[in-house]
């Protein structure tokens, strides 16, 4: 905890945001850190709850209340707040091997299973964690060193994400000999081009894996296993063999006009423009993507919203974000109580910016594409927007949404990006190994274990798990790199 009646004396301050009018003309990071004295403030605000709900990651109504990787939260806050920042880290550390990450772009859970988040507003825990993780990068207190001992047993990492990285960083300081595949051309996976630079640095990134090199672990880029390298051959070279290639696997709209030149799924479109910024070192942003088109969004969510904030950095005409259900509420239902995830109404800072730039949201709810236009040359033109209700299916009980009889219009659409989210693993990887999936066309493996069907095959992350978050994706990684770890020593003291 932090002061104890700190909760009572200093109200919730968040850490400074560039205004819309000028993050808008580039792809940097927006959000300032407050000074230490301030953010101490934030951590006093930690209370003597009793059961802190924020560290529980916790399942409840099918919803995680609570930090996945059970962060020491309230150890961390009275750290901050008598500023012992480099306990904080040493803390921190402990549960979070990347918090540099999650204190970027994780939801908050903790944040929302807060007690203070009842009634004044949460502690300022993820701004928290993630000026500690900063402090230990710029005081050198992150150990990048080789082990001093090697195990002498080799582990390949198939797919650079966070899970991955979780992975390769742990079983590298347990002395394992790691080497991580990456099909892309440069290391990060989801991190580096699924995740726009006004979210995450790449220079965050970057950082990090060069830490990572620094400490012994070894990275193979556009390595494409399954396909450049098959798992036999990995198998033969590795003693174990840790998967998390992530749920690549996006979902699609089956309507007429899909084919249609400028439908892009948001992940593709997400990378295109992340890859074409560092490759220029952020001097040609490829706004012919966007510039001057009507571009319409299909799905909510954080891709859904970085889609929209990525457009409108690219001098997009209007922008229109479609969401099949309905509008969550303002405020939570007597049906989701604290500390649940709440299921409320977020305007992120996609949206914010839209209206900042148009004056209004760009969300239209309850709404789905029931075809696309196309012009002369096979581009897409326009999209054909169904209206939906919702009904309640007395068979099964379940909430479906369906079409209004004669609610329907037309969109004008020069780019349509799909944030549908995504439906499971690509099926080539776990095939190379002849590990068998679940129903739900992800790598089975049993929960905590992370054992696949194939002997000496882990997987970890949301090739495993399903599409997820980043924080559940290293709690995963984390996770793997024990079981792998026990494994190959018969015990494990990660």
């Amino acid at each position: 905890m932090g002061k104890p009646t700190g909760f009572l004396e200093y109200p919730r301050q968040e850490g400074p945001v560039i205004p819309p009018e000028i993050r808008l003309g580039d792809f940097k990071e927006f959000h300032r850190p407050l000074s230490p004295a301030a953010q101490a403030l934030q951590a006093a605000r930690c209370m003597d709850c009793g059961v802190p709900f924020c560290q529980a990651g916790v399942t409840l109504a099918g919803m995680t209340a609570g930090c996945p990787l059970h962060n020491l939260i309230p150890e961390m806050n009275d750290l901050v707040f008598h500023g012992n920042w480099e306990q904080a880290w040493r803390r921190l550390e402990r549960t979070n091997c990347l918090p540099e990450f999650t204190g970027r772009v994780c939801p908050a859970l903790c944040e929302a299973a807060c007690t203070c988040a009842r009634q004044d507003g949460a502690v300022c825990t993820h701004e928290n964690e993630l000026q500690v993780a900063e402090y230990a990068f710029a005081h050198g207190l992150l150990d990048a060193d080789p082990p001093a001992v090697r195990t002498g047993k080799t582990v390949a990492v198939v797919g650079s994400g966070p899970a991955g990285l979780a992975a390769a960083w742990q079983l590298n300081r347990r002395g394992h000999l790691v080497t991580v595949y990456e099909k892309s051309d440069r290391p990060g996976g989801l991190l580096r081009y699924g995740i726009p630079n006004m979210k995450l640095d790449k220079a965050a990134l970057d950082r990090r894996i060069r830490a990572m090199e620094q400490a012994g672990i070894r990275f193979e880029c556009n390595v494409d296993v399954g396909r450049d390298v098959t798992g036999e051959e990995l198998l033969a070279r590795f003693d174990r063999v840790v998967l998390a290639g992530g749920a690549g696997q996006p979902r699609d709209l089956a309507v007429p006009g899909r084919d249609a030149k400028g439908i892009l799924f948001a992940v593709d479109f997400l990378g295109l423009v992340t890859k074409t910024l560092l490759d220029s070192d952020f001097e040609k942003p490829p706004r012919k993507l966007a510039e001057g088109k009507n571009v319409l969004v299909v799905g909510g969510g954080d891709t859904g919203n970085d889609c929209v904030a990525t457009a409108l950095r690219l001098s997009a005409k209007s922008v229109t974000q479609l969401e099949m259900m309905p509008a969550p509420p303002d405020e939570r239902a007597a049906n989701n109580p604290w500390p649940e995830w709440p299921r409320v109404r977020k305007t992120d800072y996609g949206q914010q910016e839209a209206i900042f730039l148009f004056g209004h949201d760009p969300r239209r709810y309850q709404c789905t594409v029931s075809a696309f236009k196309t012009d002369k040359r096979g581009r897409v033109s326009g999209a054909v927007v169904q209206q939906l209700t919702p009904r309640r299916d007395e068979a099964t009980g379940r909430t479906m949404m369906v079409p209004v009889e004669g609610a329907v219009e037309t969109l004008p659409a020069e780019l349509v990006l799909i944030a549908a989210g995504f439906t499971g693993c690509e099926a080539y990887l776990p095939a190379s190994f002849g590990a068998a999936l679940t129903a739900r066309g992800v790598v089975a493996a049993d929960e905590g274990q992370y054992a696949a069907s194939v002997s000496r095959v882990f997987a970890a992350g949301d090739v495993r798990r399903g599409p997820s978050l980043v924080v559940w994706a290293i709690a995963e990684g984390m996770g793997a790199a024990r079981a792998v770890d026990a494994s190959l020593m018969g015990y494990s003291n990660l």
